[in-house]
């Protein structure tokens, strides 16, 4: 479980936006479900031995990279629209359910990076604990993925009354612009 947080838990597109949903109690269950089940998907995957094909043809990590990339720059782009023009947390505009649903898996899915660290590194780290213990070790990764989205999700929610303000979410919005960027140009370069 701790290797699954400590693999989960850093910030990147994903948690930006579960943290964003969190904040606007817009859809966040569907949110953190997309997020936990992708998790537990490719932990799984890997586990028991997707692993093996991603290292066989590495070219669908460069694949993933370059979409990947795309849409974190699509991505900042919209975070640098909304930061042009800020409102506050209440009055900000809805999506629809299938909309964030949309954007949540492709922000799991286009990331070569959750290949890396779920398929290869937790899948094979699963895989040295032997034809049993293996399971266990996967449903630990799984269960430290379950408990960052949820606490994530909803423990944003109360973050709400203090970023109210247009001017906070200028900055919020902003510094998920150049976020997106820098790991838009991070997937490019690795």
């Amino acid at each position: 479980m701790l290797t699954g947080l400590a693999l989960i838990v850093a910030i990147g597109a994903q948690n930006a936006f579960v943290l964003r949903q969190g904040i606007r109690g817009e859809h966040i269950g569907a949110v953190v479900a997309v997020c936990m089940a992708g998790d537990a998907l490719l932990i799984v995957g890997g586990t028991a031995g997707i692993g093996a094909l991603v290292t066989r043809v590495p070219e669908v990590l460069e694949v993933l990279g370059w979409a990947g990339a795309a849409y974190l720059l699509w991505f900042a782009a919209r975070s640098f629209l909304a930061a042009a023009r800020p409102s506050a947390l209440a009055a900000q505009e809805s999506r629809s359910k299938n909309s964030v649903i949309a954007t949540t898996a492709a922000l799991t899915f286009l990331n070569p990076h959750v290949y890396l660290d779920t398929v290869l590194l937790l899948g094979s780290l699963a895989n040295q604990q032997g034809p049993y213990l293996r399971w266990i070790f996967a449903a630990g990764a799984v269960a430290g993925s379950v408990l960052w989205f949820t606490g994530l999700g909803y423990g944003a929610r109360a973050l709400a009354g203090v970023l109210s303000s247009p001017r906070t979410w200028r900055w919020i919005d902003a510094s998920i612009g150049v976020l997106m960027v820098f790991l838009a140009i991070r997937l490019v370069l690795h």
